[in-house]
């Protein structure tokens, strides 16, 4: 993979379609999320979410072409931990980004078992626990491309994207010096 140097401020003002481009795409990433997509965690009520379909719908509407790299999965007290990297193509200057994100799902137990006791394991709790902390995962390292995705869903305060509109404005062609034709 060709390594690619970040572009300085005066690379981004002097190629000003790049900068408007790549501004306009952490505009949409930055959009709150349609109030449809949200729903409440059912057993931890102050918790909301967006689906793991919607994420994933999200990804492959925007970037088009995605994949998940697991890097790592463990068993911590009795939850499944996985640690994922999620690729994404830029849709604006075509390279391969990534984020990283983690999720736990806990294991089944039989009631009032305790956290490490692994004899009381419910059958199939392993099976049902590692893909939920991968779509956890996914969803982490998702929320960190923006709002969209639902970054600042369940924060108390949100930090103010509205500073990228206008950022890059359009110049006007200065037409009064130029020959006529």
């Amino acid at each position: 993979m060709e390594k690619r140097n970040l572009p300085a401020l005066n690379d981004l003002y002097n190629d000003q379609d790049l900068a408007i481009k790549n501004n306009e795409l952490n505009i949409l990433l930055n959009q709150q999320p349609n109030p449809k997509w949200i729903k409440v965690h059912p057993f931890v009520k102050e918790l909301k979410y967006i689906p793991i379909e919607r994420v994933e719908w999200l990804l492959t509407t925007i970037f088009t072409k995605w994949w998940v790299e697991i890097l790592d999965s463990k068993l911590m007290g009795n939850s499944v931990v996985v640690t994922i990297r999620l690729f994404v193509l830029d849709p604006v200057e075509g390279v391969i980004l990534h984020q990283d994100g983690i999720g736990a799902s806990p294991l089944q137990t039989d009631k009032d078992a305790g956290a490490i006791e692994f004899n009381k394991l419910k059958t199939g709790a392993v099976m049902m626990a590692a893909p939920a902390a991968e779509s956890y995962a996914l969803k982490d390292a998702a929320e960190k491309f923006g709002r969209l995705f639902g970054k600042d869903i369940s924060r108390k305060s949100q930090v103010s994207y509205e500073n990228l509109e206008n950022k890059f404005p359009v110049k006007e062609d200065n037409f009064e010096n130029e020959p006529n034709t």
